[in-house]
């Protein structure tokens, strides 16, 4: 399912396009056919924004020439994964703890084309996945106590593998929290984002073009588009 969906995405790209590079084992595969396509000359002249280190290290595997937000003047189109996606298109990110790079690489596209498996789509944000808020380490505590008040419930991200706390690329820290209920998501996003020291959370609302649904019908895989 996660190889045909990213397939079907990288197919969208066109030559000489400016692509951001999200995230994740579903966008991995859409990396991987950009470079195949690049590679055997069916398109030309792409350059990626990479949104994590996974990303860079992918695009370089794959012979995908990089460039930065500092010498592009736009961004035709950005592929990335979700944790969640509801009937509005809105997303739950930051499973990877990569959304603050992510969500700005994604905001800027022309067109933003999410890529996920069916166990991605729910009726309600918040129903399976916890909401990752990138956090200053200086300020966690803070930050915890103001989310605690809005009715969450945050715990600090640990590593797998690795003794202590999750990093992100940019040094800092993820709580995941659980809400009972994110019944306004644009309302939480911007709540979440003015309690001083949190730079950002994995709420995507209004972001999303188009997604694309990778399933098994019959046993075969299917990529269906919302």
């Amino acid at each position: 399912m996660k190889q045909e969906v990213g397939k079907a995405a990288a197919q969208r790209v066109k030559s000489g396009a400016i692509v951001g590079l999200g995230t994740g084992s579903t966008t991995a595969y859409a990396i991987q056919y950009i470079g195949e396509r690049l590679k055997s000359g069916e398109i030309t002249d792409i350059k990626g924004i990479p949104t994590s280190f996974q990303a860079t290290v992918l695009a370089k595997q794959y012979g995908i020439p990089l460039t930065t937000l500092d010498e592009v003047d736009r961004i035709d189109v950005a592929i990335d994964g979700a944790d969640e996606v509801d009937p509005h298109k809105n997303l739950i990110k930051g499973g990877g703890a990569a959304h603050t790079r992510e969500k700005i690489v994604d905001s800027l596209a022309e067109e933003f084309i999410v890529v996920v498996d069916s166990s991605k789509i729910v009726d309600k944000l918040g129903s399976t996945f916890l909401l990752p808020v990138e956090v200053l380490p200086l300020a966690m505590t803070p930050v915890m106590r103001a989310i605690e008040k809005l009715g969450g419930k945050p715990q600090l991200r640990m590593g797998v593998k690795k003794a202590g706390p999750v990093i992100t690329d940019q040094g800092n820290m993820v709580i995941d929290v659980k809400f009972d209920s994110i019944d306004n998501p644009a309302e939480l996003e911007k709540t979440l984002n003015n309690i001083p020291g949190v730079l950002e959370n994995g709420l995507f609302v209004g972001v999303t073009d188009v997604v694309l649904v990778g399933e098994v019908i019959d046993g075969k895989p299917v990529v269906r588009e919302i």
